[in-house]
């Protein structure tokens, strides 16, 4: 009897010390995001910018998370280390079956991001809806997913093809390769007021898609326990109009210096 209550004993400190050991792994929660996203999440040369990164900074300092922000290179890049672990959070981005196969996402909306389709104003275009693209080229980032029906659409139904800047399909709108540029309505103006040329061009409505953006934790990361935590502040930071004052701070900022290095 004594050998089993010591065994049992051991198994127990055992346990609570796996269980110790699992819950101090988060000593520092590793934050990225795509870095040409303007103006909810841009690289400056510096570090990461805008209301997708403030709105993280804002939850773990209320937290007392300790963080990083880093911006490791592209977006697929970012997707592949936070598929592997290696990135804690991507803030923000859209909710899609892929994705939920390695990223857990709070209940709690952190931004809504309209998708439009920029074209030049002088296209002769009676836009109705996104069937009305049918037939036109078409341009979108590489990596972006919109999520709301839109990719398998755009799978199907359009001609698009892919830049690794999404900024050069406005010049190649201009030079009449494309119509049409498929981005998010916020990322398409902030672009557009960083070229000066923003009379040129609009965003066609009715949007093709109004998804919302999450910060999303990596199933595979140390801090995936963080989840509830993350969605409880979030939640009451936008009951307060927290986080819509962030995103129209993050819109002024941009306006201010839209400074973007390409990573």
């Amino acid at each position: 009897m004594g050998c089993v209550k010591c065994i049992r004993v051991a198994a127990l400190a055992w346990g609570l010390a796996l269980g110790a050991c699992a819950h101090a792994q988060c000593t520092r929660m590793v934050v990225a995001a795509d870095p040409a996203y303007p103006p909810l999440h841009w690289f400056d040369g510096d570090t990461l910018q805008g209301a997708s990164i403030e709105i993280a900074k804002r939850v773990l300092t209320d937290l007392k998370i300790d963080f990083e922000i880093r911006s490791p290179g592209p977006f697929p890049r970012v997707m592949a280390l936070a598929e592997r672990g290696e990135v804690d959070m991507v803030a923000t981005l859209k909710k899609t079956p892929e994705r939920e196969a390695f990223l857990l996402y709070p209940k709690t909306v952190a931004l809504q991001n309209p998708v439009a389709a920029f074209t030049l104003r002088s296209l002769p275009l009676l836009y109705k809806d996104r069937t009305d693209l049918v037939g036109l080229r078409g341009t979108m980032a590489r990596g972006n997913v919109f999520g709301g029906g839109l990719d398998e659409f755009i799978q199907d139904k359009l001609q698009v093809q892919e830049m690794s800047r999404a900024e050069a399909s406005f010049s190649l709108i201009q030079l009449g390769r494309a119509e049409y540029f498929i981005t998010g309505y916020y990322t398409g103006m902030a672009l557009l007021w960083k070229r000066g040329d923003d009379i040129l061009f609009v965003a066609q409505e009715p949007f093709l898609v109004d998804t919302p953006n999450y910060l999303a934790l990596t199933r595979h990361g140390k801090c995936a326990d963080k989840l509830e935590q993350i969605d409880a502040r979030l939640a009451q930071l936008k009951k307060a109009g927290v986080l819509d004052d962030i995103l129209r701070a993050s819109i002024q900022r941009w306006k201010a210096r839209p400074v973007m290095v390409d990573r």
